[in-house]
């Protein structure tokens, strides 16, 4: 099941490159805050039409229209997300306060712990949290479901931990995999032109600069909105494993 998840989603991210292209654009302007909310409002979206939909179905990726409400959408995903990430913090700050309170070998075995603790929070919340997204999305954007925890809870239990935990490994290692490969194929297409350059006595610098040009438009406009859309449609697909 959860290698029908990747299939999907790696088949659906790629429908349609011309709505890579304009989640590229949005992505260049992120700095300026407020277009960070339409990609994250968009991949919402992508949730939302993943939860309602089913495995190798016929979902089309979700339009850029009614941005306002995109916009909308955008802010409650981070306000979601920081919110279940705020857990993992107050964790670490209680037992940061305890170590400062001792000295020496406690105080170092109780940072340990905390740091263990801390790092089974993280987890934990990001889990809560993706499955949060889900959730409100499968309500009609009920922001109230994002934050009902023992809901969100049985859906995982329904689901499995263990899935869902393969699930997200699985994905940060196919994330890295696939970045990785385009960089390296890009880069060792320069890298050829650049010898066959320096060969022939012309300066390689100038196209090993161009090389790291288009891997970064590459990435901007295409790699990285396939990857922020692939992540979100496995993320809803696992959803529907309990429904």
């Amino acid at each position: 099941m959860i290698l029908d998840i990747y299939k999907d989603s790696l088949e659906y991210s790629a429908k349609d490159w011309k709505k890579l292209v304009i989640l590229g654009v949005i992505c260049l302007f992120s700095f300026l805050l407020l277009p960070a909310f339409l990609i994250t409002g968009y991949n919402y979206r992508v949730i939302n039409t993943a939860v309602h939909g089913i495995i190798n179905g016929r979902d089309p990726l979700p339009e850029f229209d009614d941005i306002i409400d995109m916009f909308i959408d955008g802010v409650k995903v981070v306000i979601v997300q920081i919110a279940y990430l705020l857990v993992p913090c107050i964790v670490f700050l209680i037992f940061a306060a305890i170590a400062s309170a001792l000295s020496g070998v406690a105080a170092s075995a109780v940072m340990i712990i905390g740091c263990i603790i801390t790092f089974v929070a993280i987890v934990v919340a990001c889990l809560m949290s993706q499955m949060a997204l889900c959730h409100m999305a499968y309500n009609d954007g009920a922001f109230s479901k994002a934050f009902a925890v023992s809901e969100i809870k049985e859906v995982i239990d329904e689901i499995g931990w263990f899935n869902c935990i393969a699930t997200y490994i699985g994905l940060i290692i196919i994330t890295i995999v696939i970045s990785l490969v385009v960089t390296g194929i890009i880069y060792a297409i320069f890298a050829v032109f650049g010898i066959s350059g320096a060969i022939l006595g012309v300066d390689p610098s100038g196209i090993f600069i161009l090389g790291v040009f288009i891997e970064s438009l590459i990435t901007m406009f295409l790699v990285g909105p396939y990857l922020s859309i692939f992540n979100s449609r496995s993320i809803g697909l696992l959803y529907t494993m309990q429904i």
